[in-house]
């Protein structure tokens, strides 16, 4: 990555708008639930699933997976590795998937079936960013924050090499070799 500062695509008072809407929507979606459990997909959901549980108004639990579908490319394989499961019972709960992009489709896919198979009341994503024209799977997303094109994106916990995930704003990189 260059050493500038990435240009900004979503501005952090569109983050911020935005998480509260959906905050909003999954609260009174869920307003007659008791059991509502966010599983966020790390590492780069962690931003996004704080600012979304801060700004809901139902209990929730909060638990965290991780995947790989990436291994040491900066292409998705398509081929979803389970690196780190849920710790806590899920079973017969409402679950949150929250992802910090989806550009395929299959690490998403993947994990909903898991999520299935721990035999939970109900399965629904969030979702920060979404590259639709880059679907290869058809996979809802229920919360949506952002649809983007096919640029390389960092920020508000996306990365390129571990690098910018704590920017407030999400912004657009060139990968070194492009």
């Amino acid at each position: 990555m260059n050493e500038n500062i990435p240009e900004v695509l979503i501005s952090e008072a569109d983050i911020q708008s935005r998480v509260l809407q959906l905050a909003e929507q999954i609260s009174a979606d869920y307003a007659h639930a008791d059991d509502l459990v966010m599983v966020g997909v790390l590492k780069g959901s962690f931003m996004f699933l704080a600012d979304l549980a801060r700004r809901m108004s139902i209990p929730r639990t909060i638990e965290f997976i991780a995947v790989s579908s990436y291994g040491d490319s900066d292409a998705s394989t398509g081929a979803v590795r389970l690196v780190m499961d849920v710790r806590g019972n899920i079973a017969g709960k409402h679950v949150l998937i929250v992802e910090d992009i989806v550009d395929t489709g299959h690490t998403l896919k993947y994990l909903i079936g898991m999520m299935k198979s721990h035999r939970v009341a109900s399965v629904r994503t969030a979702a920060l960013v979404r590259k639709a024209d880059k679907a290869e799977v058809d996979v809802t997303v229920d919360y949506l924050g952002f649809d983007i094109g096919n640029e390389w994106v960092v920020g508000y916990g996306l990365d390129y090499a571990e690098q910018n995930r704590t920017l407030p704003y999400i912004g657009v990189v060139k990968p070194l070799d492009t």
